[in-house]
């Protein structure tokens, strides 16, 4: 894979290719010590969960991740209407002094996760128009993740399964639908496991992955965050160079023509 081989965001290069997030970990050095394993330029954080300066009593992630080291991704995590999670971009915009990158999820019901697209749509057009640079959380319909480019989203990111299920991509063929037709970003965000999902991700043609409890919940995190770094980039570079055509039958590793029998 060469250097140039880059992540573009709103403008922004990025060499990495996995985000990671700063939820379920057991205090925020571990937090860091798993997203400097992973080598993950961008981490995302829950406004509504994690402290980063609007609880004054309590520790701040931005004294132990920096946001001079780091892409700092806020994400409305926790809401379930457009009202909600437009003030809560809002919200981390003064708390990160104009920051405009935010992830948009509006999800449908505790029980799920799975994001109610009617509320996203409606989100995400009052944030595209406020200035704000939206990476989207969608279902894997590649109809509204067309919308949503449409609507002017700087990435989409559909789901592989619901959120925290660990169950892989389960519609691989709904993301290459949506890579067709796609001139932003395409990252999966949600459902990934372990290492192998990652690669899968990445071997369709995904230009990046998200992932939170993969590494989090694993019995390892930091070690698992290494895991995902190599994963993203060995399917990154297998997609690259482009796999062999599948056949039916066997094919001989080596040509019969010109052996010596």
């Amino acid at each position: 894979m060469t250097t140039t081989d880059t992540l573009t965001i709103a403008g922004i290069d990025y060499r990495s290719r996995l985000i990671i997030g700063s939820g379920k970990y057991k205090d925020f050095a571990e937090n860091l010590a798993a997203l400097e394993a992973s080598a993950a330029q961008i981490v995302t954080v829950a406004i509504r969960r994690v402290n980063l300066g609007q609880n004054r009593d309590e520790p701040n992630l931005l004294d132990v991740i920096s946001p001079k080291k780091y892409t700092i991704l806020p994400n409305t995590a926790g809401c379930y209407n457009a009202t909600d999670a437009v003030r809560t971009c809002r919200m981390a915009r003064e708390l990160l002094d104009g920051h405009k990158l935010v992830k948009l999820e509006v999800l449908g019901d505790q029980k799920t996760l799975y994001p109610n697209v009617t509320e996203t749509l409606a989100a995400a057009e009052i944030l595209v128009k406020d200035g704000f640079d939206v990476m989207v959380y969608t279902s894997d319909d590649p109809l509204i993740a067309q919308r949503l480019e449409e609507i002017g989203c700087v990435a989409v990111m559909p789901l592989g399964a619901p959120i925290g299920s660990g169950l892989g991509i389960r519609n691989p063929y709904n993301i290459r639908m949506i890579l067709e037709n796609a001139k932003v970003p395409i990252i999966v965000d949600a459902g990934v496991g372990t290492a192998s999902d990652a690669s899968i991700a990445m071997e369709l043609g995904c230009d990046g992955v998200l992932m939170n409890t993969a590494i989090a919940e694993a019995r390892q995190p930091v070690l698992m965050a290494s895991a995902m770094k190599k994963a993203v980039e060995a399917g990154r570079e297998a997609f690259l160079a482009g796999r062999m055509p599948r056949r039916l039958y066997a094919s001989a590793s080596s040509p019969i023509d010109g052996t010596f029998f």
